[in-house]
């Protein structure tokens, strides 16, 4: 415990707080293979990743995130076992009713994207009263994509367009990049929309149909370590490593490009 300590303090040392991603994207992965490695049931691994969700809640609200999207549940999920979905769908019922008040100590707001009238009735209940209860935080925005799938999402913003355009209400011409990101399930955050970085837990390398659009210029990270085992320590080091990326978005950063000038001109220090 005490070496945890001085790890979790030796990181915090290292981290810029002036270098934080305002928005941070995670897919959740490796609940089932952390059960299964103990000889669990895997809902065992969905229960004690729903744990390690408060964890990286507060975590990252007190670094200073002010978006947090988790991908809690996408359309291709449906095709797992009755069992294991009927169970995943009950888990925002007891996460929302045991965390809200800490959400709300914390002034972190809920926010939940996805076909959400698709799911259970009472899943649908605890996803819209926990949005209700912390609509009045102005902190960190948790955002759960839930029933979500980016393919879904780009197309529906497609659909969105095109309707206002057969409208009169927009003009072809005018359709640019800021349209597209304003229709899509994101398009709430505004200029929060696009992730800084995204995390993939468990050792797998994709991006299984999330946040396609938004992640165009977003550094990506991946980790071997299993969803329920992702700690403070174990996200710390995920943004320690985004703060050494160098980020050009396409571009080159002034001080090479002063230095390639050097060299084209044969100047050489």
């Amino acid at each position: 415990m005490f070496k945890n300590t001085q790890d979790n303090q030796r990181l915090e040392d290292e981290l810029d707080k002036n270098n934080i991603p305002d928005h941070v994207a995670i897919i959740m992965d490796g609940n089932g293979r952390w059960a299964q490695k103990r000889h669990l049931p895997r809902i065992a691994g969905h229960k004690r990743g729903m744990e390690t969700v408060k964890t990286i809640t507060k975590v990252a609200s007190d670094l200073g995130v002010k978006v947090l999207t988790l991908y809690a549940f996408s359309t291709e999920n449906w095709k797992r076992p009755h069992d294991e979905v009927s169970y995943l769908m009950g888990l925002p019922v007891k996460f929302f009713n045991d965390f809200v008040p800490d959400l709300i100590k914390n002034n972190v707001q809920v926010k939940v994207m996805g076909l959400i009238d698709q799911l259970p009735a009472q899943t649908q209940k605890a996803v819209n009263d926990a949005i209700k209860d912390t609509s009045q935080c102005t902190g960190m925005v948790l955002n759960f994509a839930l029933n979500y799938g980016s393919r879904l999402d780009i197309r529906m913003a497609v659909q969105k367009i095109s309707q206002q355009v057969a409208d009169g209400q927009l003009d072809v011409d005018k359709i640019d990049d800021q349209t597209i990101s304003d229709n899509l399930m994101t398009g709430f955050l505004g200029d929060l929309s696009d992730p800084d970085l995204l995390i993939r837990t468990s050792g797998e390398e994709r991006i299984s149909n999330f946040l396609l659009w938004q992640i165009a210029y977003s550094e990506l990270v991946f980790t071997d370590v299993l969803w329920p085992d992702f700690d403070k320590s174990v996200f710390q080091k995920m943004i320690l490593e985004y703060q050494h990326r160098d980020r050009r978005f396409g571009g080159i950063k002034t001080s090479k490009l002063a230095g390639l000038k050097l060299v084209n001109r044969g100047e050489t220090n």
